[in-house]
């Protein structure tokens, strides 16, 4: 068992999960695992999901959020900014970097000026004509693109189109659930992610973890299934390449703000080229997913991680145990 850090107040750990996104599921597994992983450490935890009426009455019984938790009023500053209000330490990025980080043209931009490639893009006017768009998206960018939400995770909402068609249907489907797009170029390349951790000795960037996927792209349904998917942690690409897309991911975390721990997707172009595709300030916490099997690879048991994440996040926030 790991060594319990002394917390603020009477120590007891609200693990905040659920919520009302789209990735409510995924976030109470997160929650689940995340709970399990304090109680076996020895901790005082009380779960609350934020979704309940009773979520604000509830954060008064807790000293430091765990926040266990994806999407909208999640990810995007919303309840990181009510936890500040509320003087409760909490972990992951604060209020600023995790909306930076949720609106992805905006992320891309702060990123690219760090120095990071990535693809330009074309956020999608939703009073325009789609049919209009299209013609334009395909003039700028070329066939094949990829139509993604500009603040949503987990893939949600995210289609390739091939065809000036496929475009129209993708942008109207989407203003009829009112999400706001945007185009990129669909590089067929091969998909990475990377993970940043914030350890005693400073900030980490974890080895490349290679996403293969029988789909077209790593889509809502292949981060949900397992039978969708497979990870090669590290990546079958050389050390020196592996070196540079841990020190991009810490880059891109620290460009973007974010505290206590991040995930980074790229895309390695067919070419050698290597582009950002964005950061997840949040990412999933479950023992199978991308950021815990990056930790494994070098020696940090899921229980380590939960516990360097919880450290990192009391120690951001003021409080030193």
């Amino acid at each position: 068992m790991n060594e319990l850090l002394q917390l603020p107040g009477r120590g007891v750990i609200g693990v905040l999960t659920g919520g009302i996104s789209k990735e409510r599921n995924p976030s109470l597994q997160s929650g689940e695992s995340a709970c399990e992983s304090l109680l076996r450490q020895g901790y005082r935890v009380k779960v609350i999901d934020t979704a309940e009426r009773t979520f604000l009455q509830e954060l008064r019984e807790v000293d430091v959020a765990f926040l266990a938790i994806a999407g909208q009023f999640a990810e995007d500053g919303k309840l990181q900014g009510t936890l500040e209000v509320l003087g409760i330490p909490y972990t992951g990025s604060g209020v600023l970097a995790s909306a930076l980080a949720m609106h992805k043209p905006t992320a891309k931009t702060i990123v690219k000026a760090a120095g990071i490639e990535v693809y330009d893009e074309i956020r999608i006017d939703p009073d325009r004509d789609t049919k209009d768009i299209a013609k334009g998206i395909v003039d700028s960018l070329n066939l094949p693109v990829i139509l993604k939400p500009e603040s949503e995770g987990s893939s949600i909402g995210a289609d390739v189109a091939h065809s000036e068609a496929e475009i129209v249907d993708i942008i109207e489907t989407s203003r009829s659930v009112g999400m706001q797009m945007m185009a990129e170029p669909f590089d067929t390349g091969r998909c990475m992610t990377v993970g940043v951790l914030e350890l005693e000795k400073g900030t980490v960037g974890l080895p490349p973890l290679e996403i293969l996927t029988p789909h077209e792209f790593f889509d809502h349904a292949s981060k949900q299934q397992g039978s969708l998917r497979s990870f090669h942690c590290p990546a079958d690409i050389s050390s020196d390449a592996q070196k540079n897309l841990s020190e991009l991911a810490v880059a891109a975390h620290h460009a973007l703000g974010c505290t206590g721990y991040s995930r980074s997707d790229f895309i390695i172009s067919t070419d050698g080229r290597v582009h950002f595709l964005e950061l997840n300030s949040l990412p999933s916490l479950k023992p199978t997913a991308t950021l815990a099997t990056m930790s494994a690879y070098i020696g940090i048991s899921y229980d380590q991680m939960i516990q360097y994440i919880l450290k990192a996040g009391i120690q951001e926030r003021g409080y030193r145990p």
